[in-house]
């Protein structure tokens, strides 16, 4: 059986999971999941393609082909993409690739190497 964590409000340790909230059948209080504590903290999380939450500096591969926008180059499956940094908005990656220069890319692509 899974340790689920005691209520916030009561400390009851009779909580349950009910789809993406804990919930406390002594109290009724209902609170999101220890993923959505950072996101509900103002911590912006990225993930990669298996879930592995992503950090600047990181190394990254490219798990599938990629064309790049306005030129005949695509960046292939397997290429490690070194200390990449995170930022906000569609593509959450920047980052410099070997042979092809500065690129974003989306988390959706990479993997934590």
């Amino acid at each position: 059986m899974t340790d689920l964590p005691r209520c916030p409000e009561c400390d009851s340790a009779f909580t349950y999971h009910d789809g993406t909230l804990f919930v406390c059948p002594e109290c009724g209080h209902e609170w999101s999941g220890e993923a959505d504590a950072a996101a509900d903290a103002g911590e912006p999380t990225v993930r990669d393609a298996n879930g592995n939450p992503l950090t600047d500096g990181d190394t990254v591969t490219v798990i599938k082909d990629l064309k790049v926008k306005g030129s005949s180059s695509v960046v292939k499956v397997g290429t490690k993409v070194k200390n990449i940094r995170l930022v906000d908005g569609d593509h959450d990656i920047d980052c410099k690739i070997d042979g092809i220069g500065a690129m974003k890319l989306k988390s959706e692509f990479v993997k934590k190497a």
